[in-house]
């Protein structure tokens, strides 16, 4: 095999790829990726695919562009060796060459050899044929796996909190995503092709794999098309077709945490806010983790307290006069929501008392519940 590539379009789908590597495996072959190359010649374009798999039911297949491809072929590329050496070398222009067991890769003027596995051994990923799918735009896509992916609890082995729902209907799909202490969910439209449900669909995608279509959404994506099966799900975002294993287990009946009705509802700038819990943080710890955040006379005062750390009290203005509120959050949830928005939008909140869920939601159907900490101590 014989081809030449630009080093960023081959550095970009090494980070696409990368991702879903292994670091720990018994199966050594799968810290490699697989390179597939077809030769120009009358009637062919030349065309180069890349492919890496965790061996655990997630896949991708990378398709290069602007490739030459004198030799066609296949060959096994050591994901991390390889990705050490696109971020070290600096020319444009990267050559793939395999000869027998060595792939020898030459860029301007350095020249490595790289030993080759066989590639015959490596597992196929799947490409998407789909007829039936729904079609989702990049940004919408993109923006919903930021609102929830945050969320999840990649540790826990009840219900399906490792992943993110997809609430998924000819023309909305709604993600939610929970670790039991806060709940996010983001709703955005879509459209449909062919045929692909009667009804909504409600699979759980695992968090890992959900980052991984966020990664693979280069800028110049438009569409990300999604296909549904009753054991996985294949997507075709941009260059990428990722297909992966759905998360087992019952997600929770997350709409039954949303408070239906409240008690006093606020207004904050999100740069504002974001700023204040950021300053709230500093003076807290494991063990007295809790801010105060205090609603009442125009001001909201955030105010923390840490043994052998010291105390701290941050007051911004906000446009509520009604009785006095005070709640503890943790900084960090409140935080982690409020990096996701644009600064200089408003964020409503929404209260009952100290003991009840704050409910936070933005104007364009984005809402994030948290629980509240004691105010014992």
């Amino acid at each position: 095999m014989q081809l030449v590539c630009p080093r960023a379009v081959l550095s970009a789908a090494f980070t696409v790829v990368g991702a879903v590597v292994p670091s720990r495996t018994p199966r050594e072959i799968l810290k490699n990726v697989k390179l597939d190359a077809v030769a120009s010649g009358p009637g062919t374009t030349p065309s180069a695919i890349l492919t890496g798999t965790d061996g655990d039911g997630t896949s991708v297949r990378y398709q290069l562009t602007d490739v030459e491809c004198s030799i066609g072929g296949s060959a096994l590329l050591p994901t991390a060796r390889m990705a050490s050496i696109l971020r070290e070398v600096t020319d444009d222009t990267v050559s793939l060459e395999v000869n027998g067991d060595a792939v020898w890769l030459r860029c301007g003027g350095s020249e490595f050899r790289l030993s080759a596995e066989d590639p015959a051994d490596f597992p196929p990923a799947p490409e998407f044929l789909e007829e039936d799918y729904f079609v989702i735009a990049a940004d919408v896509f993109r923006r919903l796996i930021k609102r929830t992916i945050f969320a999840t609890d990649s540790e826990s082995t009840r219900y399906a909190l490792g992943g993110v729902l997809l609430e998924i209907s000819n023309d909305q799909v709604r993600m939610a995503a929970t670790d039991s202490r806060r709940l996010a969910v983001a709703a955005g439209a879509c459209s449909v092709e062919g045929q692909p449900v009667s009804g909504s669909q409600q699979p759980v995608v695992p968090s890992k794999a959900m980052s991984l279509i966020e990664k693979s959404l280069a800028d110049d994506a438009q569409n990300v098309c999604l296909a549904i099966h009753a054991n996985d799900i294949a997507v075709r975002a941009g260059r990428a077709t990722i297909s992966t294993q759905l998360v087992q287990g019952r997600f929770p009946d997350y709409r039954k945490v949303i408070p239906a009705r409240c008690e006093a509802e606020i207004d904050l700038v999100t740069s504002t806010f974001l700023s204040a819990v950021r300053q709230s943080q500093v003076v807290t710890n494991e063990e007295s983790r809790g801010v105060d955040f205090i609603f009442g006379d125009g001001t909201l005062r955030l105010s923390s307290k840490a043994a052998d750390i010291g105390q701290s009290k941050i007051e911004i203005p906000i446009g509520y006069s009604g009785a006095e509120l005070a709640i503890r959050f943790d900084p960090r949830y409140v935080g982690d929501f409020l990096r996701v928005l644009d600064g200089g939008s408003t964020v409503h909140l929404k209260l009952i008392n100290d003991e009840s869920p704050g409910v936070f939601t933005t104007d364009d159907d984005y809402t994030y519940v948290i629980m509240p900490l004691s105010r014992d101590n």
